[in-house]
Order: structure tokens, then C-alpha cells, then sequence
């Protein structure tokens, strides 16, 4: 049976181009958002947890003096190194490592952060330890995933399993507040937003077990005006559209 890693590296493998290009994950609007809650500045120097095929990172590299990367996947980093080039961004570095040891010594980083990935982590409280380490006191931490109401979260687990088998759990707003408590960030803040998503483009981008797709339209048929899922599915004309509700939140350290 394939371990963990390895599930992730399978999948994502698969996915690195499908996921670039997918609006959901390149949206500007969400960019711009973390960019500013970070506070980011020419004087920063950036680490991108799980950093997928580059998004954020070069996002945030526009404005701070350096950005690193770190993922477990090479295709995904491959990818990174190609949007990098294609923005002209130079200010880059990529990494592939295991995120739950980050190779780099202890405050490292100005500003330390993880868009999109936490649902992945066996280990959550391991990875956030591991990203409060590096960063600098003074500097920030930011992490910004899916975040579902308690009572949602079994549900939607079950369907993104299907989905993406490196999936793991959604962390719920209560989890990431004590996430945040665990670790003394000071000085926080939270924004909210949603990302849509048109069911059909997502499952192209998707490499579930065989059959498992029809599975996974189904039981978004099924959710349509019940919302046990948390993500409001619903019909656009033919089409099942839900949106996923994202929490964001930044916290300075202190010591």
C-alpha cells in the first residue's frame, strides 16, 4: 500500500499542469488578498510551504526581495520554474524536501506561509511547528486552506478523499483558531473568501480511483438544496457548480 508521500506525489504528479491552470487556484483577486495581509515588502525575504507548481510564490515575488519554494513534488516544481520564467521573476528558488523537516535553518524567513495545502498534512501541528522554527521573530506566519463549519467537515472529507486520495482533513475554523493559540502568533488577523468551482472542470484536473468520478457526481447531485457538504453545490444551467469556502490567517511572532 502506498504510503502517504507517495500518494501525494502520485497525485499531483498528475495534476501539475490541470492545476496551474485551473482559475480557482490563479485567481488574482485571492492573491492580491494574501500578498496584503502578509504585508510583504521589498525587504522580505518569503518561504512557501507546499508551494505546488509556483502560484503564490511568484505572486509574492513581485514585491519581496527573495521567495523559496519547498514541495515534495518534482513535476509540481517543474512546473513552478516554468511560471517563474514566463512572469520574468529571477528572485526565485525551488526546493523539493519534506515540508514536515524543512531543510533551512531556525528564522530563516520574514515571512513564512502555506496556501491550499493543510488539508494534505498528516500532521498539521508538525508543519506549523516547522514553519514557526524558520521564521524570523518579528516575522509572519500565514496560512490560508479550506475551513468548514464542524458539523460539515465528515461529509466533505469523505467526498474530497474520493476526489484526491492525498486529501486528508479540512481543517475546521475552531482547528485553525487553536492552531494558531498553540503557537503564540500574536497580533492576528482573519479574512474570508470563497472559491468557486464548476464540478466538471474540477474532476478533469482530478485523478480519482477508476469509477470514482461518477460516484462524485452523484453525491453532488444528491447535496443539491441540502448542503451536507458545507460547499452550497448547485446548477448552473446543466452544470453543478459549489463553492468552497477559504479562511486566511496571519500572526506575527513573537518569540
Amino acid at each position: 500500500m502506498a504510503t502517504h508521500q507517495e500518494s501525494i506525489i502520485d497525485q499531483f504528479t498528475r495534476q501539475a499542469i490541470p492545476f496551474t491552470q485551473l482559475y480557482a487556484h490563479s485567481n488574482q483577486e485571492s492573491l492580491d488578498l494574501l500578498v496584503e495581509m502578509a504585508g510583504v515588502s521589498d525587504r522580505d525575504t518569503v518561504l512557501d510551504v507546499a508551494c505546488g507548481s509556483g502560484i503564490v510564490a511568484c505572486a509574492f515575488a513581485k514585491v519581496a526581495d527573495r521567495v523559496t519554494g519547498i514541495d515534495i513534488t518534482p513535476a509540481m516544481l517543474e512546473q513552478a520554474s516554468v511560471l517563474a520564467a514566463q512572469k520574468g521573476l529571477k528572485n526565485l528558488s525551488w526546493q523539493q524536501g519534506d515540508i514536515e523537516k524543512l531543510p533551512f535553518p531556525d528564522e530563516s524567513f520574514s515571512i513564512v506561509m502555506s496556501r491550499y495545502a493543510f488539508h494534505h498534512f498528516l500532521q498539521p501541528d508538525v508543519v506549523m511547528s516547522e514553519m514557526m522554527r524558520v521564521c524570523r521573530r518579528g516575522g509572519r506566519v500565514l496560512v490560508a486552506d479550506v475551513a468548514l463549519p464542524q458539523e460539515k467537515v465528515e461529509a466533505y472529507d469523505r467526498l474530497e478523499k474520493l476526489r484526491d486520495p492525498s486529501h486528508t482533513h479540512a481543517l475546521t475554523l475552531e482547528e485553525f483558531s487553536q492552531l494558531v493559540a498553540n503557537y503564540n502568533l500574536q497580533n492576528v488577523s482573519w479574512k474570508f473568501y470563497k472559491v468557486e468551482l464548476e464540478l466538471d472542470q474540477q474532476l478533469a484536473a482530478s485523478f480519482p480511483n477508476l469509477g470514482d468520478k461518477d460516484r462524485i457526481r452523484q453525491i453532488f447531485r444528491d447535496d443539491v438544496g441540502i448542503d451536507n457538504l458545507g460547499v452550497g453545490a448547485h446548477y448552473r444551467g446543466n452544470e453543478i457548480q459549489y463553492v468552497v469556502p477559504i479562511a486566511a490567517i496571519v500572526g506575527e511572532k513573537i518569540s
